[in-house]
């Protein structure tokens, strides 16, 4: 196994482009520099119309008073500057001044939500992305595995996530129904939402349920790549399943599988539909985009700005952090092989 495994790490080090020729590379006359710069102006004109505007718009509203009654019980429209103090309210728990100066909560909002919200968003990401990853895994060794009706096979696996989540929501939510399949199936009358913890696995269940098949896919297209000389020589030097797995399959796909938790944990940080849709965030079930969505339609946008605009701060820094984590995993993975050629 020794020999198989250098192989498999020079393997894993010696994939991606080769070097290149200092010899083939051109650099740009003035006149091909500005004629680039002129074809690209149009994109980036409109990328700062569409995606530019909005989130300066919405930087700078974040730092602005809401309407509301001021402290003599006059109507504000709000719109004064209001420094930081809507920052405060979501994370100190701190009220924002409303235009007449006076510290006011809005109704049945609390500072506190957004912590909680932070906190169920995290659990929902770390739960299903594990789950995901695990049932992933074996969804994509199953479909590498040449058998008859695998194309059949590979189709039914991938439906789920070509369902839209709406949709999905909507038909989970009749499963979960008092009156739905599995209370039918099992004989029971138990209301699924009703509570925190089965409400928070209901939504679980179907979000796995849903992507599952997308980080097989990833997983797939890494076992695609895998040479299957590696596993018959490994078959020759007596392997078993479980080394070749652990020697073979785990480094070569990890690459993959880097890129297939880095998406789904992106995308489940941000989760809304099935949350909105299958418990209306009740329950212990508002994450950060639940609730910001709520915010947004209650009369207080200026707040709902400097919530998003944390929640914005928040998900690309623990996108910063899963990229550095993977990357220096799957670097450090290498260095041993580079060091001993």
């Amino acid at each position: 196994m020794t020999a198989i495994s250098g192989q498999v790490e020079r393997s894993a080090v010696t994939d991606g482009p080769g070097p290149t020729r200092k010899g083939n590379r051109k650099s740009l006359t003035a006149g091909e520099g500005r004629l680039a710069l002129l074809l690209i102006t149009p994109t980036i004109l409109l990328l700062a119309l569409v995606v530019g505007y909005p989130i300066v718009k919405a930087i700078y509203s974040s730092f602005l008073t809401d309407s509301g009654l001021d402290a003599n019980g006059f109507f504000n429209k709000g719109g004064a500057w209001n420094g930081v103090s809507n920052y405060k309210y979501w994370l100190l728990q701190s009220c924002p001044t409303s235009g007449g100066g006076s510290s006011s909560c809005p109704p049945g909002t609390l500072g506190a939500d957004f912590w909680s919200s932070v906190g169920v968003t995290i659990f929902f990401a770390a739960v299903t992305v594990t789950l995901e990853t695990i049932i992933g895994m074996g969804f994509a060794l199953m479909m590498n595995r040449a058998f008859k009706g695998r194309a059949i096979i590979r189709a039914v696996i991938l439906i789920p996530w070509a369902i839209p989540t709406a949709v999905t929501a909507k038909l989970w939510s009749v499963v979960f129904d008092p009156q739905g399949i599995l209370n039918h199936v099992l004989g029971t009358h138990f209301q699924w939402t009703s509570a925190v913890g089965p409400a928070r696995w209901a939504i679980i269940i179907a979000d796995t349920w849903k992507t599952t098949p997308f980080v097989a896919l990833l997983i797939l297209a890494g076992l695609q790549g895998i040479s299957a000389d590696l596993y018959e020589s490994a078959r020759i030097d007596g392997a078993s399943a479980w080394q070749r797995f652990t020697k073979i399959t785990l480094p070569l796909v990890k690459p993959a599988l880097a890129v297939a938790v880095i998406f789904r944990a992106l995308d489940a940080l941000r989760m809304y539909d099935l949350p909105a849709i299958l418990t209306g965030g009740a329950n212990g079930t508002t994450t950060l985009s639940v609730l910001v969505v709520k915010r947004l339609l209650e009369p207080n946008p200026n707040s709902a700005s400097a919530l998003s605009t944390i929640t914005f701060i928040l998900l690309f820094a623990i996108s910063l952090a899963m990229v550095k984590l993977f990357n220096a995993n799957i670097v450090g993975a290498q260095k041993p092989a580079k060091e001993a050629k």
